[in-house]
């Protein structure tokens, strides 16, 4: 077993290194381009306060640079006996360049280090599962364009209610993901906040320049407070995990409605063949077995804020290993989230929507409202018309006017969705995503 870089001089039982060590080294590997590039900025701070020697940060950076490529590439490995990602970027250095390797880690503690790759990763895949609810918006807005005249049935406690329109309905969804983005623009703000320099909680002896490491990657601010740093280890999982869990709430419901509304019974959509299955022994199956993996996932990505909180809500102040737990959870979310994405936003864009629902006269019912409304607006008290149109329904002489002419705002007749795009747009714009790319390009050189 190989030693630690931070192990003294006695070997860790087998059995308790296992347990211990869990699954960092795998999980790790998320976070193995970050730790470099944390690394990169922290070098070049160290340089500027005399901790580091112009031609030994020249050196350092040109490594950390190829070390950098091999993440991208896919080719970075945590080898055996090496604990976590740190210990193997480190080791990574020594090989090549010595002791002075080993200076890299001045100043910092692993409880900091891993808050800032944890940090930059969280940052970096939020970006992602933006642009991922961007598009699947986009998608939605166009189709509610496409259909905005095509109605549908609208339901209270699935029994049919009033008209409705497939604009309204993927409209509607296309509002909720604008909301959803409020979210992850909280989360992201919180995220990008950097810890580096907090050391293990306590802050560190040497001056350190925390402005200066904010500034090369791209932080909004730092974490003033060295204590409340560490305390945030777990809260910036849990506030992220809601905000994922709200998008996750809107893609299940929107699935359980297609999934409905795909069904023979219902009618409404046709979803695109690649995206169902049949079945192995009933030939006129099409089961819409991507919608139906989307809700499962969605539903199981709603869970992960109570994970997180069930594993941090009872810790003090400082830093335990039950930390490294949410790892495990929090980590794999986002690729779920951002295949959940992609998913409905291929199957929203292919799906066919029925545009005679309404010919079966069963849905004539749902226009007795606007009937209703009809007879008050010529004068008749509404509980009259109510009382009259009932009657006409029970007795099977009810004749429903399809002619319906909505124009208020969200209404059939004026969807807003030039509203909602602008809604969407604006929070997008609040991101100011290029200043974190900048920076990241600066470093990378």
């Amino acid at each position: 077993m190989a030693n630690k870089l931070w192990e003294k001089n006695f070997e860790v039982n087998a059995e308790i290194e296992r347990f211990t060590v869990g699954r960092d080294r795998e999980l790790d590997l998320y976070l193995a381009k970050y730790d470099v590039l944390g690394s990169m900025a922290h070098i070049t701070m160290l340089e500027s306060i005399g901790l580091l020697e112009h031609d030994e940060l020249t050196q350092l950076l040109a490594e950390l640079k190829n070390i950098y490529k091999t993440c991208e590439d896919g080719r970075f490995v945590i080898e055996d006996g090496v604990e976590d990602v740190h210990s193997q970027v480190e080791m990574m250095l020594t090989r090549k360049l010595g002791d002075m390797g080993k200076k890299i880690h001045s100043g910092r503690s692993r409880n900091d280090q891993v808050l800032l790759d944890l940090k930059l990763f969280t940052r970096h895949e939020l970006m992602e599962v933006v642009e991922g609810v961007k598009i699947l918006f986009d998608e939605l807005i166009q189709k509610s364009n496409q259909y905005k005249s095509v109605l549908m049935p609208g339901y209270t406690h699935l029994q049919i209610a009033m008209p409705s329109s497939f604009g309204l309905w993927f409209g509607a969804y296309a509002e909720g993901l604008a909301d959803d983005m409020l979210f992850l623009q909280a989360a992201y703000r919180m995220t990008n906040r950097n810890p580096l320099g907090s050391a293990a909680g306590y802050g560190s002896s040497f001056p350190l320049n925390r402005t200066m490491t904010t500034n090369l990657l791209g932080f909004d601010s730092m974490d003033y407070n060295v204590v409340y740093a560490q305390m945030g280890r777990g809260k910036m999982e849990r506030n992220v995990a809601f905000a994922m869990a709200t998008v996750a709430g809107t893609l299940a419901k929107m699935a359980f409605d297609a999934c409905l509304f795909n069904s023979q019974n219902f009618g409404f959509v046709k979803l695109p063949k690649e995206c169902t299955t049949g079945s192995s022994i009933m030939p006129h199956k099409k089961n819409p077995d991507v919608f139906e993996l989307i809700r499962a996932k969605s539903n199981k990505l709603q869970s992960l804020p109570q994970q997180v909180m069930l594993i941090m809500n009872n810790l003090p102040v400082g830093y335990f290993r039950d930390l490294q737990i949410i790892k495990e959870v929090f980590l794999p979310a986002f690729d779920e989230l951002k295949d959940c994405l992609q998913m409905a936003a291929y199957i929203i864009n292919k799906m066919e929507v029925n545009e005679h629902i309404l010919d079966n006269p069963m849905y004539d019912p749902i226009f007795s409202v606007e009937e209703v409304n009809n007879l008050a607006a010529a004068g008749m008290p509404f509980r009259d018309a109510y009382k009259k149109v009932g009657l006409e329904i029970e007795a099977g002489t009810f004749k429903a006017n399809h002619d319906i002419h909505h124009t208020h705002e969200g209404s059939l007749g004026n969807l807003c969705n030039d509203q909602i795009e602008a809604l969407m747009d604006k929070t997008l714009s609040d991101f100011h995503f290029e200043t974190v790319r900048e920076a990241e390009r600066t470093l990378i050189g």
